[in-house]
């Protein structure tokens, strides 16, 4: 007989808590189910379960294996549903979550370019400079930036970004260019104030001494977009990502506080709930990031 049938009918019984229940559970008759739990009785050289009149209850010896059928049962399971769920198409609504000026700036760009290609995904991508929380407000991926703080999900790296502080040549001007980092602290510093690390720039010094910085007071955003555009009206400071001031710099709106500071490097990524297998919506379209992005970065923004 089949082992795994085997294993499923005693298992279902010690589930059900007897042969009728089991039966009807599998679809099969009681002779059945009885026959299949006596044959792995047999070949395993042991008794599994106690039967009465009134119950069945699994013996020692069956509640140990019980718990590794089981365990053996799901892993298989999973592994069906894994062949059927990368033999299906990409389908359904895909619900994303995204840093507004990321996703105002460089991925609604090229979300048509993906919903061309699937077309049976429907795609809700909401703009939030908070921190969700993927399964209870019922995400199925985020684009994260920086240091990832939850070790539960999983993560994918899509390209990377540098940080600077940046301000306005006028700025520099007006209230001159810090030379070090103990400097800021007698400049206008402009403060996201979604940063995980808090009201705190962590910096690196030219000897590669780890420094912290507090911005406190002046002006208090929770968008980076809105950061960079106080920038570069010349109101203080900001520490921001190259994707986000790239341009602004090129043009010359904006410069380098501190140039000698070694640069921030920071990865973007793609990240998902946990789980033995990914949904086809999601790694359909976590490749396509990965396509999308794989000439994005630091010499590109």
């Amino acid at each position: 007989m089949d082992r795994l049938t085997e294993m499923e009918a005693f298992a279902t019984v010690v589930d059900q808590g007897g042969f009728t229940d089991a039966a009807k559970k599998m679809g099969i008759s009681k002779s059945a189910v009885s026959k299949h739990v006596s044959s792995l009785e047999a070949r395993l050289g042991a008794r599994l379960l106690n039967r009465t009149t009134r119950r069945v209850s699994p013996t020692e010896i069956g509640l140990a294996y019980y718990d590794r059928a089981r365990r053996v049962l799901n892993d298989a399971g999973e592994a069906d549903a894994l062949v059927t769920s990368m033999q299906s198409a990409p389908s359904g609504l895909l619900r994303i979550s995204v840093a507004t000026d990321f996703g105002v700036n460089h991925l609604s760009p090229v979300l048509g370019d993906f919903l061309q290609e699937f077309s049976d995904i429907t795609v809700n991508m909401v703009l939030n400079n908070r921190y969700v929380e993927l399964i209870s407000e019922g995400f199925d991926l985020a684009i994260r930036i920086g240091e990832l703080e939850d070790s539960t999900l999983r993560a994918r790296k899509l390209c990377e970004t540098n940080r600077r502080m940046i301000a306005s040549p006028e700025y520099f001007s007006k209230y001159g260019r810090p030379q070090k980092i103990d400097d800021l602290n007698e400049h206008k510093l402009l403060h996201y104030s979604n940063n995980s690390s808090g009201n705190v720039w962590k910096l690196t010094a030219p000897s590669g001494e780890k420094r912290q910085v507090r911005t406190a007071g002046w002006l208090t955003v929770n968008d980076g977009q809105s950061l960079l555009n106080a920038a570069i009206a010349g109101l203080g400071i900001a520490y921001l990502p190259s994707f986000l001031y790239a341009e602004a710099m090129e043009q010359g709106l904006v410069q380098e506080a501190i140039p000698e500071l070694p640069v921030e490097t920071q990865g973007i990524y793609a990240v998902y709930p946990p789980g033995r297998f990914t949904q086809p919506k999601v790694r359909a379209f976590i490749d396509f990031l990965v396509h999308s992005f794989a000439e994005k970065g630091p010499d590109s923004w």
